[in-house]
This record gives C-alpha cells, sequence and structure tokens, in this order.
C-alpha cells in the first residue's frame, strides 16, 4: 500500500486513507467496488476502523481517571452512534431525538447528558422520564424540570452549563466568553445553584465548553486549568458535591495546507495533574472530555460522480452529482468566514500526479455550489469519482438536503 504524494500539497496530509492500484481504500475496499456495492453516488462512508483507532488513540493518551463523551452533533448516523458507543464512557446529546438514538444504541441513561438553549418543556419531560443528565442552560428550564419530577415521581438530575468569562483562544468556533446563548453566565451560576436546591432537583455538576477546532495544545490547555479553576470557586455554592467536570474538547483536525495534528501528549500530561488535584477538592468528581468532530471527522468522506468536464473560458469546472445540499460545511457556508478548500482527491485516481486547478462544483442553480476552488487535483473525466475528506463531521446532517428537490446522499459504515 501507499499513500498518494504530490510536490504542491494543497491541504494538510491525509495519511489515514491508503491507495491500492490508484484508488482510495476505504473500509478495506477500493473506493470503485464500494460505490458499486452502495448503489449510487452521492455518499458518505464512515470507516470504522479510523474511529475505533481513534479511539485507542485517545485512551492512550489521556489518564484513566478522565471518562471520554462522545459528542453525538458531530454525527448522529444510528450505526455509527452504535458502534462507538461501545467504546466510549458516555454519549452528549443536543435534542430528544438525538436522547433516542444513544438510547437505541444502549447507552446507559446515566451516561447521557443533554445540552442546547432553548429546550422544550416536552424535551425536558422526556428527558426527566429517560433519566438522563440535563445541562441547564438557562434558569427558565428549572420549572419545567421540578414539573416534570413531580409528575413523573422520578428527581430531575442536572448540570449547569457555565459560560465562562473567557474565550477558547485559537479556536475555530467560539462557545463562552462574552455574551452567548449557551449556557449560564458565571457570576450568576450561584444564585442558579439555590434555585436548584430550592427546586429539589439533583444536581450532579457542571459543564464548561468555551470554543472547538483548536489545533493549539497550550491554548486547549489554558482554557483546561482556567475551567477547572472556576468549576473549584463555583462548587462552592452548589447544593451537593460535585459529581462530574465536563470541561469540553475543543480538540481540533488538520485541513489546510501547513496545518498539523493536535499534540495531545501536553493536553494528556495536563489533564493527569488536574485529575490528581480533583481526588482532593472534588473527590466524587469525575472529570469528562467531550469530543465529536476529533472522534469522527477524520473518519469519513464524502464521494460524488463527475458529470461533466466543462471549460469555460479557459478554466475546469468539474460538474458533479453532489454539492452543498449534500455537504454544507465544504461549501463553505456553514460558518467559514473565509472559504477554504476541504481536503479533496479524485478517489479512483488518486495516485494520478495533479493537474491544473479545477473548480468542483455541483447541479444545484447557484454559484455557492461550490466544493472546491481552483484546486489542483489529478485528472478526472466523466464518471470519475471526487473524494471530500475530514468529512466524518457536520456533514450529511448539517446540510440542507431539500434544497431544490435534488435526490439526498446515503451513508454507509464500512
Amino acid at each position: 500500500m501507499t499513500t498518494p504524494k504530490s510536490k504542491t500539497p494543497t491541504h494538510a496530509p491525509m495519511s489515514q486513507w491508503p491507495t491500492r492500484d490508484g484508488e482510495l481504500i476505504v473500509g478495506g475496499l477500493p473506493l470503485s467496488r464500494l460505490a458499486a456495492r452502495v448503489g449510487q453516488t452521492p455518499f458518505y462512508a464512515y470507516d470504522r476502523g479510523l474511529l475505533s483507532e481513534r479511539v485507542a488513540h485517545l485512551r492512550a493518551a489521556l489518564p484513566a481517571a478522565v471518562k471520554l463523551h462522545y459528542a453525538m452533533k458531530a454525527n448522529p448516523m444510528p450505526a455509527l452512534v452504535a458502534h462507538l458507543a461501545r467504546q466510549v464512557d458516555g454519549v452528549d446529546v443536543a435534542s430528544t431525538g438525538e436522547m433516542q438514538v444513544a438510547l437505541d444504541a444502549g447507552v446507559s441513561p446515566t451516561e447521557i447528558s443533554m445540552a442546547g438553549p432553548g429546550k422544550r418543556e416536552s424535551e425536558l419531560h422526556q428527558a426527566v422520564a429517560a433519566g438522563i443528565l440535563v445541562n441547564l442552560e438557562s434558569a427558565a428550564e428549572i420549572g419545567p424540570l421540578r414539573a416534570a419530577s413531580d409528575r413523573l415521581g422520578v428527581p430531575a438530575r442536572v448540570a449547569v452549563r457555565i459560560n465562562p468569562d473567557f474565550e477558547l483562544k485559537s479556536s475555530g468556533m467560539k462557545m463562552g466568553g462574552g455574551p452567548k446563548q449557551f449556557g449560564i453566565d458565571a457570576e450568576q451560576v450561584p444564585q442558579v445553584l439555590g434555585q436548584i436546591d430550592q427546586a429539589g432537583l439533583r444536581f450532579e455538576g457542571f459543564h464548561i465548553f468555551a470554543g472547538s477546532q483548536n489545533l493549539k495544545a497550550e491554548a486547549i490547555i489554558e482554557a483546561q486549568l482556567k475551567c477547572f479553576e472556576l468549576a473549584l470557586r463555583l462548587a462552592d455554592a452548589a447544593p451537593a458535591p460535585v459529581r462530574t467536570l465536563n470541561l469540553g474538547g475543543g480538540f481540533g483536525i488538520p485541513y489546510f495546507p501547513g496545518e498539523s495534528t493536535l499534540d495531545l501528549r501536553p493536553i494528556g500530561d495536563n489533564l493527569a495533574e488536574l485529575a490528581a488535584r480533583a481526588s482532593e477538592r472534588l473527590p466524587t468528581a469525575a472529570i469528562v472530555i467531550e469530543l465529536g468532530r476529533y472522534l469522527v471527522g477524520e473518519a469519513g468522506i464524502y464521494v460524488c460522480k463527475v458529470l461533466d468536464r466543462k471549460v469555460s473560458r479557459g478554466h475546469t469546472f468539474l460538474v458533479t452529482d453532489g454539492g452543498l445540499h449534500h455537504h454544507l460545511a465544504a461549501s463553505g457556508n456553514f460558518g467559514q468566514v473565509i472559504r477554504k478548500n476541504y481536503p479533496a482527491t479524485i478517489g479512483n485516481r488518486a495516485e494520478a500526479p495533479l493537474g491544473e486547478p479545477v473548480s468542483v462544483v455541483g447541479p444545484l442553480c447557484t454559484p455557492l455550489d461550490l466544493l472546491a476552488d481552483r484546486m489542483a487535483l489529478p485528472q478526472a473525466r466523466p464518471g470519475d469519482l471526487v473524494v471530500i475528506f475530514q468529512s466524518g463531521a457536520y456533514g450529511f446532517s448539517a446540510s440542507p438536503h431539500r434544497f431544490l428537490g435534488h435526490p439526498a446522499p446515503v451513508e454507509v459504515l464500512v
């Protein structure tokens, strides 16, 4: 087996994907054979071996005392969730729809937590009935949780999601610090803890998520230290001992030229120190790391077929049967301030030399339908398979499939 080589890299190395006889290998199968097995393009494919390798890699780097949770919002495909559920310590969900996927996958309710602003009363009722942990995003959730507990005769399990007074530096998306719709401002938490006590809810801990998609270990370490110190201060006002301290995630994956993989060693060393301090200061608490993109992002690809090779005023367009309606993030319309190309190749010609820059577009009647812009790829013709790497997270479920009425993609776990 070899891996694709290029004198002019157009993206971060995708060494997790081998090639053989010119084709990308996915789950042990040549891409063209997998496409024939799937029976259609476009599709998403997730490699279960890569998923398991990532969990093992994390387990080796993180202290045993730290629990590893999967943030399902990154990819809620039921088969993928079931695969990961057997290897992680818990699952974090963002809706009761995701909660049901986790329960169906066999995750214990004691190891499921739910976060997200704007939870409906019906959702809170379902969460209490299921026995999962609810991360409070607002004091307004306390009343409905108390009412659900009274109706069901089951105490609501709650943790307080804190909006810290700092951000995760160098993060791709800031989830804490300043005014935010997420969590309860740190300065308001002591008052909310008193309300939780008065309502008779079962307080279990804190959830602090400062940001995501960070490739700088030092920034993640700084945020974890600050989150830990904040939790120590607020624990003095808690109505019960802290049982869980969710420090969020923020671990990033490389997409673009010049980016490299995150160094887990210093992060693991820091977490070991925090776990040792927690055993003294918060002896009943388990430290939790909640990861989504980092667990699944690099294990997935999006595959579409070239329908036409079109030259317009000297520039070549590869027109495909996929597009932004299937992969909004790769089109640059899922939160990117400046559009950058996702890593890509021609999957059935992955060992061929790079040709002139081309643009990969889809069938939609909008100039936003762009999967790769002036990117050097192996020369392709109709029938070839375009592969978008780093597509295991925020792909299928984060895209507007119904836009303009084109067929939806499918997902497979191989």
